[in-house]
């Protein structure tokens, strides 16, 4: 599901999404809470209403963009940099309450706990809320991780808590497996989860620092939710490199939001069969200056259906034309729906092991049209 994270997905139209075959947004409730506020949101009916999006829309908890402030993401620690832009707001303090926080716009001070999260998503209107938790950084010890951990599953029985007492009733709420990179704790955070009144199950916090270990963690989780019952939705949080998602349903995850097919966009690099390359293609670097070719044959996004040759969106990205980052966008969503539905053809299918073994070898996604539709709920 693209991110949708301030009410909008970067540089589309809800029906650019829409007509992609995207049946559901990331709304994020940190940065929504902080502007326009959730009274504004509410008052247009919620923020499917208020972003003319007609179909369900998933919230964050904001957990994890008000600890990032703090720590930064994993990236961050790894290479050493210090938070910047929207992460440059300063943690004031963790309690059992929740968190206060300075804000990044206004440097106010600000406070967002369990309670106060499931408020705001109520009035965000969301089809799917996420529960507040505690996301820690990549290089903390197993310690603090435990204590995380079970602050975590305490805030969780308070966001069941209070979306049972005040919620939307047709509001569905997901909890978040945390744990950190430790075995143990992933399994009995995950077991913890799966024996809580949550209809979908959610997995975040700091997964590992390269893929080899954020695929076992994966593993540990979705091993333990299989012994639970009964059987819910597993969504995969910010997770979205091609190689990732493939390997990710493989593992039996459901769902996936990312940043990625956008902010890669608007940087000019697009996705491409090209496992080589990281699955991506510079349209910005000189090799495609005089490339007369569009970025995929055969690519039937707006992008490439429409002729434009990678030498032009060289030219308009180049320019600083905000054409070129729309079109890539477009192209990326586009790729990236249509390897989703390879894999789930393949599911049905029973062909799942060939197909993911094909597009991760570097077979174009061929995609059969969006899936079976939704009903929306109060977003629509």
């Amino acid at each position: 599901m693209p991110l949708a994270t301030k009410g909008a997905v970067k540089g589309l139209e809800p029906r650019d999404v829409e007509a992609l075959g995207y049946e559901m947004v990331l709304a994020n409730t940190f940065h929504l809470f902080l502007a326009p506020g959730p009274e504004v949101i509410s008052e247009f009916g919620g923020v499917g209403r208020f972003m003319r999006w007609g179909r369900p829309v998933i919230s964050d908890s904001g957990g994890f963009q008000v600890f990032s402030m703090g720590h930064g993401t994993v990236a961050d620690e790894i290479k050493g940099r210090r938070a910047q832009g929207e992460r440059s707001g300063a943690i004031l303090n963790i309690a059992e309450d929740g968190v206060r926080f300075r804000s990044y716009l206004d440097g106010r001070e600000r406070f967002l706990g369990p309670e106060t999260s499931m408020e705001v998503q109520a009035a965000l209107h969301s089809d799917i809320a996420l529960v507040f938790d505690e996301c820690t950084p990549f290089n903390v010890s197993r310690d603090y991780t435990a204590r995380s951990t079970e602050r975590t599953h305490r805030w969780l029985g308070r966001c069941l808590q209070w979306h049972g007492d005040h919620g939307p009733r047709d509001q569905v709420v997901y909890g978040i497996v945390q744990g950190g990179v430790f075995e143990d704790l992933r399994r009995e955070s995950a077991a913890t989860l799966a024996a809580s009144a949550c209809e979908g199950i959610a997995i975040g916090g700091s997964l590992g620092q390269d893929k080899a270990q954020m695929y076992e963690v994966v593993a540990w989780t979705t091993e333990e939710l299989e012994r639970g019952a009964p059987a819910r939705p597993r969504h995969l949080l910010g997770i979205g490199d091609i190689d990732d998602l493939i390997t990710g349903v493989e593992l039996g995850i459901d769902t996936f939001d990312c940043a990625i097919p956008t902010r890669l966009g608007r940087h000019g690099v697009a996705l491409v069969p090209s496992p080589e390359r990281r699955w991506r293609l510079d349209l910005v670097k000189a090799p495609s200056r005089l490339d007369p070719r569009p970025i995929l044959e055969g690519c039937p996004c707006p992008a490439c259906s429409s002729g434009f040759s990678r030498a032009y969106l060289h030219y308009l990205l180049r320019a600083g034309e905000l054409t070129a980052m729309r079109l890539v966008s477009l192209h990326n969503l586009s790729y990236t729906a249509r390897l989703m539905s390879d894999l789930r053809s393949a599911i049905h299918a029973g062909a799942l092991e060939q197909t993911a073994a094909a597009l991760r070898a570097g077979a174009p996604p061929v995609g059969s049209g969006p899936p079976t539709s939704c009903t929306g709920g109060p977003g629509s």
